[in-house]
């Protein structure tokens, strides 16, 4: 198949892509994953002969990108946005693509039961594991997990599909291969590996002995900030490169990939591509969701409710800028277990990524599945403090800021449109409670997200509501300034 995408002005795959061997089947052919973990096999493939390639899939959802890399041979474009300049290259490590309720089941099994398959990875966001954030545990009642277990051999999630792919390469006598999580969640392997395991154990003990003793499920460590596609970002690489790409992701310049080296059948040469293979990924992992992901959900809050757009918008505000910059190194950093890493320094970059003008980065997307990201985010940061006796104002004005966010009124009076796993049960305790210490009293009921300690803890909550009133009667741009100077909670 020819494609116009091999004439774009772009770094254009030179290797020979039939050598490639779909060794990795990717679960969740999203954004991220595009402009991340495909680029490092990409760049591999291109700089180093790798011949590591993808088998993508989705599951639920983005038939459309399925159809779209399909329809140009499964190559797409990478475009790295930076104030100075756009740069783009053709990414063509994806052998195969397919989706679950296009191809079918059956052909998704196929894939996954290639003897040549050593490594399935996955990007599926932290709702799609079925666990609670506050335990890591599968949750058994979950829909998806009750109806898998129903049918084991035609599974939706990405659960029970791994599972049921394990089971049938054990009874055809193939090898097992590696489970390897990249969503943005603390020990995210050690999740993977609880909530398969579980499941696993619900269906079938002897099958869950067999994974035990023959997967490995490696933590990771992922950063590149990748915005959502936009109609304007897609005209932009389509100017940018001379072909129009629907399948293209826009990204920041910036890339880190921090890897357990645990795999049971063999992975890529990833250190060549620069990222960092390592026995412990966690404290790695905590530095990233506390002082990345956790400032950048204080600024997708607090920023939304002050009619901020996007995240450079908040950077252009010198209280946010302060304040992001101060959660990061005065109430964050010193929950960290990270050695060798100069943490201001590291925030210092950080928000000179968060100034990134050409990124468009809204805090509408970033504030999305709140009760996924809280707890690792912020809340284990306030259980550290609350143990040593440190200082959290400003997390727990993030969290008064969720609070006041997922009210679903912004401070204009306009209708917020949250999204959320949880919102059934977020927008119960919204309408069963008044505005004000009541509101916040029952959201912090909700176990999933805040566990059964935290709101017992009156120095936590007192502080939360400080924040929420102030949040309620001078508005966030007010309130952040005061927290930005000193004089908040």
């Amino acid at each position: 198949m020819t494609t116009p995408l091999l004439t774009a002005h772009a770094l254009l795959p030179a290797y020979d892509r039939t050598a490639l061997v779909p060794r990795i089947v990717h679960l969740g052919f999203g954004a991220f994953h595009r402009a991340h973990q495909a680029v490092y096999a990409d760049i591999l493939a291109a700089e180093h002969g790798s011949d590591w390639g993808y088998c993508e899939i989705n599951l639920i959802g983005g038939e459309q990108q399925i159809a779209d890399l399909r329809a140009q041979d499964n190559l797409y474009t990478v475009a790295e946005m930076s104030a100075e300049a756009w740069n783009a290259r053709v990414v063509g490590v994806v052998r195969n693509a397919l989706h679950a309720q296009v191809d079918g089941l059956e052909t998704v099994f196929d894939a996954l039961c290639q003897p040549q398959v050593a490594i399935v990875s996955l990007t599926i966001t932290e709702k799609g594991y079925c666990h609670s954030p506050a335990t890591g545990q599968l949750v058994m009642t979950h829909p998806a997990i009750v109806a898998d277990l129903a049918q084991p051999q035609r599974p939706g999630s990405a659960v029970g599909v791994v599972v049921e792919a394990l089971a049938r390469r054990r009874a055809a006598g193939l090898a097992a291969f590696s489970v390897m999580s990249c969503d943005n969640m603390p020990e995210n392997g050690h999740v993977m590996k609880n909530v398969v395991l579980a499941y696993a154990g619900a269906r079938d003990a002897d099958l869950a002995a067999w994974i035990a003793d023959n997967v490995t499920f490696p933590s990771t460590m992922v950063d590149r900030i990748v915005p959502a596609v936009t109609p304007d970002t897609l005209e932009k690489i389509a100017r940018l490169t001379g072909v129009r790409d629907p399948a293209a992701v826009a990204c920041e310049p910036f890339r880190q990939w921090v890897i357990e080296d645990n795999f049971v059948a063999g992975r890529p040469t990833w250190e060549k591509a620069g990222a960092e293979l390592v026995a412990d990924v966690i404290p790695f992992e905590e530095m990233k969701l506390r002082m990345l992901n956790g400032s950048h959900s204080f600024l997708a809050y607090t920023g939304y409710l002050a009619g901020y757009q996007h995240i450079n918008d908040c950077m252009d505000d010198v209280n946010f800028r302060h304040a992001a910059r101060a959660l990061m190194l005065d109430e964050q950093a010193p929950t960290l277990r990270v050695k060798g890493v100069d943490l201001t320094h590291y925030a210092d970059r950080l928000i000179a990524r968060y100034s990134n003008p050409a990124l468009r980065h809204r805090t509408w997307q970033i504030a999305m599945d709140g009760s996924q990201k809280l707890p690792q985010r912020m809340l284990d940061s306030v259980r550290w403090h609350l143990v040593h006796g440190g200082s959290f104002d400003l997390l727990a004005l993030g969290i008064a800021a969720w609070m006041r966010y997922v009210g679903g009124v912004d401070e204009q009076g306009a209708a917020i449109e949250v999204s959320d796993p949880l919102l059934p049960q977020i927008q119960a305790a919204v309408r069963a409670s008044e505005e004000g210490d009541a509101r916040v009293q029952a959201l912090l009921g909700i176990e999933a997200i805040f566990g059964n300690e935290l709101p017992h803890e009156k120095a936590f909550t007192g502080k939360v509501m400080q924040a929420y009133r102030m949040l309620c009667e001078r508005g966030a741009k007010a309130t952040v300034a005061a927290f930005a100077n000193g004089a908040g909670a």
